[in-house]
């Protein structure tokens, strides 16, 4: 195996990783100095969340998160996909950083891994395994390889220490986001973070990933818009997933082809998570883009990690039902009680900023109930709804944490609807709604 320059080992003892957080802080309080002397000198009185908030800060925090890589750089690329409309431009551009291809482990690292995995002798297994890998993420790294008997496989690897150090590194980063003002004290985040520890531990559990790869596959069954890779189970550990290499392209390739193509990709990623929410009663919970690619010429959606699938809780499912019935009933009252009982809106926020919900609600609305296929190319309504919800944002008296469950399939849904977005994409959303929706 041979290094091509990008490989950087990942620490995978307790004190190393906490070493690095350490020198994340110090290396954001020394910018802080600095840029705090580089304002005062220039007659300006600068914020200490101003200070924090510097492009300079935020790229040390990419950086350094990137090369922990776990649940550290996996937090990261949650606030960056999650929150790009709250956080400065600055920050949400250098977070998004944490969306490409990780530093990947070293060859020699990577062969550590897989001689604990699969036995010293693991090369004699393979006609051919490919050093490099294609992908490289928060928790894993992705390599092709090819058997014996001709088959081509997709090998992912752990990073070695990354399951064992999830609890300490949400605390570590949930730290960092309280002192920078991004998170109020006022909230209590306490089941937020118990819930995404457990979540991690599960995205961490490969043999977990193996069976909700096969069920998915199952659910999925002979339906033409989709393709879930087959488990090859010789090769999968608690640490290694393996499974047929699928070909196919980023889903983002698809922005510049014809609006066909596109609304076709589109219409399937909404379809899909429809089918999770009310047919199947299981989503896979992280949105990211790599998590799909494109088969032009089947024109099929590839679905790929597994890692975040998890059930659906039935009152989350009857909570989403009576949102959008109301909805598309176009009943603002209705719509505010759905929302206020599913958890979306605290009885604080209704009760202080009725009027400010209620143009957002007629907005959301308008925007529901327009005849024909959902444009999400056009975005335009979603400045209006962000400057009403700043008004709200204000009041920290206010704020409000809805339960677990709805908040990562709403994650789920708002990264849909980006891709959407991405692709400018129309979809008939209101005819694919009504067959789950009561009569």
């Amino acid at each position: 195996m041979t290094d091509d320059g990008r490989s950087r080992s990942v620490p995978s003892g307790r004190l190393s990783r906490l070493s690095r957080f350490g020198r994340m802080g110090a290396s954001v309080a020394g910018g802080m100095l600095s840029e705090g002397a580089r304002r005062l000198a220039a007659g300006e009185r600068p914020k200490v969340g101003d200070l924090l908030l510097t492009p300079a800060n935020a790229a040390r925090v990419a950086e350094q998160l990137s090369h922990l890589r776990g649940a550290a750089m996996k937090l990261g690329q949650m606030i960056s996909m999650d929150a790009g409309d709250v956080l400065p431009p600055e920050l949400t551009a250098i977070l998004a950083r944490l969306r490409d291809n990780a530093h990947h482990m070293p060859p020699q690292q990577l062969a550590q891994v897989l001689a604990a995995e699969w036995g010293a002798d693991w090369r004699r297994r393979f006609r051919h395994f490919q050093a490099h890998p294609i992908a490289a993420a928060s928790i894993g790294q992705v390599h092709r390889a090819e058997l014996p008997d001709g088959r081509t496989v997709a090998i992912k690897v752990q990073y070695p220490g990354v399951a064992d150090s999830i609890d300490a590194d949400v605390d570590n980063v949930t730290t960092l986001l309280r002192v920078s003002g991004l998170l109020p004290r006022e909230l209590d985040l306490a089941p937020l973070l118990a819930e995404a520890k457990r979540q991690l531990h599960e995205e961490a559990d490969y043999a977990r990933e193996a069976a909700m790869l096969t069920r998915y596959r199952a659910l999925v069954g002979d339906d033409p818009a989709y393709l879930v890779p087959g488990l090859v189970p010789e090769f999968s550990t608690a640490r290694v997933l393996a499974m047929d290499y699928v070909a196919g392209e980023p889903i983002e390739a698809l922005e510049g082809r014809g609006a066909d193509e596109r609304n076709r990709a589109a219409h399937a990623l909404v379809r899909l998570v429809l089918r999770e929410l009310f047919g199947w009663g299981v989503m896979q919970t992280d949105p990211n883009f790599a998590n799909y690619r494109w088969q032009a010429d089947s024109g099929r959606l590839v679905l790929l990690d597994f890692g975040a699938a998890r059930e659906v809780k039935p009152e989350t499912q009857d909570g989403y039902r009576r949102l959008l019935a109301a909805g598309l009933g176009g009943d603002r009252e209705q719509v505010r009680s759905a929302a206020v009982a599913a958890g979306f809106l605290g009885d604080a926020a209704v009760e202080r900023h009725r009027a400010t919900v209620d143009r957002m609600l007629d907005v959301i609305l308008a925007e529901l109930n327009k005849p024909g296929p959902f444009d999400f190319g056009d975005r335009a309504f979603v400045q209006v709804i962000r400057e009403e919800a700043m008004v709200m944002a204000q009041d920290r008296a206010t704020w409000h944490v809805p339960p677990v469950d709805t908040l990562f399939v709403q994650r789920k849904i708002s990264g849909t609807a980006l891709l959407c977005a991405r692709l400018k994409a129309s979809v008939d959303v209101r005819a694919e709604l009504t067959s789950y929706l009561p009569a």
